[in-house]
């Protein structure tokens, strides 16, 4: 295979994971310079193949730009888990790696043989990262689900939206972009231990508590005072004016806050209003938290005038904390991310050349960053069993004809 030079070089990874909160672990590893085999079926491929945006908006297995996203850096094989002679390949493949991540529901791998205490038996020094939705115990172990409901158990969507108007989730599988880090985290100090005594370990990693991380200062304020947070939509306790104004153009908005007396005279100076400062409804922070509806009807009114960037521009000389509501256009031309060589181009075998992000760090002695786009479904299959598992040329035609790689 490829040779890379990254901080993880020579670090070999079995990836059974689907969806995203498991793939990402395993990118983020490929992406460090691991050696990353993603293992699915044509009978029961990565769920996240099917999601949109398609490329052409055409449907079809290869062209998910979902998938795209969350597997690159990866090798990809097709391997039938529910054949029993597709469990002893994904045993030798196992045999073979340094890490397993998987995110299957509690006891999944185990049923089928595969569960940290059938790996180790023949690798005791493999490290397993498993990422259950709830974890391994307790009353909700077994249940499935995705992290789009997990969310909201959570509490996530109690906290966002309107007073005046039902919870309002957020978009996508929200905790599989929080868990995917916490692992990871845990994965570093277990390669540390393991390159120290030899021994491998198993790491889990439930997605519920992750989320809860996230919310940890509400679940203090409810045990201390036994205080519900409530939904203010684009407002913030104690502050004003806080939120999203719309400005010139097709659904451009700008995020305006003015925390401090300072940030308040500032907003009014690059408004060409002066007068705003002294007015009796807003001339403190109680007075302007009293006539928010007001104040919001006057900055919109100037926001209007303008273009997200030129207001922001305005308020930012002032010092007043403002930023475009950026889409998926101002991303790709953003100047500041080019130039930092934020994105990196790869030719995919059916999406074609596309841009591929490059991990949020820098480091001074080894280089991080995508090595080659995500895998076609089953494309590196004749590269992995030859070269990693050593198969020879009628075993994999026996193994063909009966179906262990459908």
């Amino acid at each position: 295979m490829e040779e890379t030079r990254g901080p993880l070089d020579g670090v070999k990874v079995a990836d059974f994971s689907w969806f995203i909160s498991g793939p990402l672990v395993a990118r983020f590893l490929g992406d460090c310079g691991a050696e990353v085999v993603h293992v699915e079926s044509g009978t029961r491929p990565d769920n996240m193949r099917s999601t949109l945006p398609m490329k052409d908006n055409v449907p079809g297995i290869n062209r998910s730009a979902a998938f795209a996203r969350y597997n690159g850096s990866k090798h990809g094989i097709s391997l039938n888990l529910g054949h029993p002679k597709g469990v002893d390949i994904a045993r030798r493949l196992a045999a073979w790696a340094d890490v397993v991540v998987e995110n299957f529901s509690s006891g999944t791998m185990e049923r089928m043989g595969l569960g940290y205490g059938d790996l180790r038996e023949t690798n005791p020094g493999l490290i397993v990262v498993s990422l259950p939705m709830f974890g391994h115990s307790g009353p909700l172990a077994r249940h499935p689900g995705l992290g789009s409901q997990l969310a909201d158990l959570i509490g996530f969507g109690n906290l966002t939206g309107w007073p005046d108007r039902p919870p309002v989730s957020p978009p996508g599988a929200y905790t599989d972009f929080i868990s995917p880090y916490y692992a990871v985290t845990a994965l570093a100090a277990a390669l540390d231990y393991r390159r120290r005594t030899g021994k491998g370990q198993y790491i889990e990693v439930s997605q519920y508590e992750a989320g809860v991380q996230f919310v940890a200062p509400l679940v203090m304020d409810w045990f201390v005072h036994r205080r519900e947070p409530a939904r203010g939509g684009n407002r913030c306790p104690g502050v004003a004016p806080h939120g999203v104004y719309r400005c010139s153009g097709h659904d451009r908005w700008c995020a305006i806050a003015a925390f401090t007396e300072e940030e308040w005279w500032g907003l009014c100076s690059a408004m060409e209003r002066p007068d705003l400062a002294g007015d009796p409804r807003f001339v403190t922070v109680i007075a302007r938290l009293r006539h928010q509806e007001e104040l919001d009807g006057l900055i919109e009114s100037w926001t209007l005038q303008h273009s997200a960037e030129e207001v922001m521009a305005r308020l930012q000389r002032e010092g007043v904390a403002a930023g475009v509501v950026a889409n998926g256009r101002d991303q790709n031309e953003d100047p500041h991310l080019a130039a930092r060589g934020f994105y990196r181009e790869m030719e995919h075998a059916e999406i074609g050349r596309h841009r591929y992000l490059m991990p949020p760090f820098r480091l001074s002695k080894t280089t991080v960053g995508p090595v080659r786009p995500a895998p076609c479904l089953g494309q590196h299959n004749e590269q992995v069993y030859r070269e990693v598992l050593g198969l020879g040329d009628e075993e994999l035609v026996s193994l063909l004809n009966e179906g262990v790689f459908d």
